[in-house]
């Protein structure tokens, strides 16, 4: 039996991990052939540099728990943010899990030397990563199946430039997000409630690399980032920054605990983003516009509404539950059609995490 009556076990958390939802990370698949068919010598020179990189493996011991690992008693946390730091590493784990599986997948489908090299090195990373936060979970007795999780999380169909986008973006928000908030802990230690905190510089650089390797992908096809494409880029932005900020709002009490304003945190994750993602993308969103944060507060006012309809049930709650959906969908277009920035993409994207 699990010692605490707030926190589920392990069943219950790989449900957690099994939901697929707008707002949970989702498991893709993609057309794989049309991935290992991918030439990248138009940009040969910095692939390699990149391909040496992660074949000299710098974080190779670095997810490990040393003397740095502080015992946390999840009894003596608050409640509210012990459901919100679960939520927190169970959401995270999925995400970086859900990233091992597909490139595994392709390293495993693929001919391409290339492509397979760097999708190996990648699914290494992220192996390591959902392995990490999976020990941190186990120490309250509520680690996930992740055997069970990749057999029975259903999984979405992408094809191969919205994965590009897709993953070049949450890669690189993984790394404004993780160094965000090290660098917040480095000014007050005092607010680290929980140790995995301490392990997010090394690990975010994991992060960068391969935000990197998605840029370089890209790179390789010019039609991938021009024309109707930018549509698609602007389409990505608007979903990823607002789904990161309405479920940064659903946990409260774990922003209180580390010290941050969501509101605060998420404009420089986005500002962060928005600055290194002018390596590739020809627009940024304009997150200083007066309509941006109003927006973002409706669109999370009404998935809070949402919310409750489901938990309400019924007909009544299935109907404004709809209603909330439609709602979000026309917030989401005003959100998408404010005024963006154009940027002029480098001869090079080469980019060191230096933030």
């Amino acid at each position: 039996m699990n010692a605490y009556s707030d926190i589920p076990n392990v069943t219950k958390t790989t449900e957690m991990a099994q939901e697929t939802t707008l707002l949970n990370p989702r498991f893709y698949t993609t057309d794989f052939d049309e991935m290992d068919a991918i030439d990248v010598t138009p940009v040969r020179g910095e692939w390699d540099r990149l391909i040496a990189q992660m074949r000299s493996d710098p974080n190779k011991k670095h997810f490990k728990k040393t003397e740095a690992w502080d015992e946390i008693d999840f009894d003596a946390l608050d409640p509210k943010l012990r459901v919100e730091l679960i939520d927190f590493l169970v959401s995270s784990l999925t995400a970086e899990f859900s990233g091992c599986v597909l490139y595994k997948e392709m390293k495993r489908r693929g001919s391409n030397p290339d492509i397979c090299e760097l999708f190996k090195y990648m699914s290494r990373d992220e192996a390591r990563h959902a392995g990490f936060i999976n020990d941190a979970l186990k120490e309250a007795g509520i680690g996930v199946n992740l055997g069970f999780l990749t057999k029975t999380k259903k999984y979405t169909y992408f094809k191969p430039k919205f994965i590009y986008y897709a993953t070049y973006l949450s890669e690189k928000i993984g790394y404004a997000r993780y160094i965000t908030i090290f660098r917040h802990l480095e000014k007050h230690p005092e607010n680290r409630f929980h140790p995995i905190f301490k392990w997010f510089e090394e690990w975010c650089n994991d992060e960068f690399s391969h935000g990197e390797a998605f840029a370089l992908l890209m790179r390789t096809d010019p039609k991938l980032t021009s024309g109707r494409n930018v549509w698609w880029i602007r389409f990505f932005l608007v979903a990823v920054y607002a789904t990161m900020f309405v479920r940064d709002h659903a946990r409260p009490a774990f922003h209180e605990a580390l010290g941050i304003d969501i509101e605060e945190y998420d404009q420089k994750v986005f500002r962060t983003t928005s600055e290194i993602a002018r390596q590739i993308f020809p627009i940024e969103l304009d997150i200083d516009h007066p309509k941006w944060l109003p927006l973002l507060r409706r669109m999370n006012a009404i998935f809070i509404e949402a919310e409750a309809a489901v938990k309400a049930g019924g007909v009544g709650g299935w109907f404004r539950h709809k209603w909330a959906m439609a709602r979000a969908g026309v917030t989401f277009l005003q959100l998408y059609f404010l005024p963006v920035k154009r940027n002029t993409v480098p001869e090079s994207s080469h980019m060191v995490p230096a933030y």
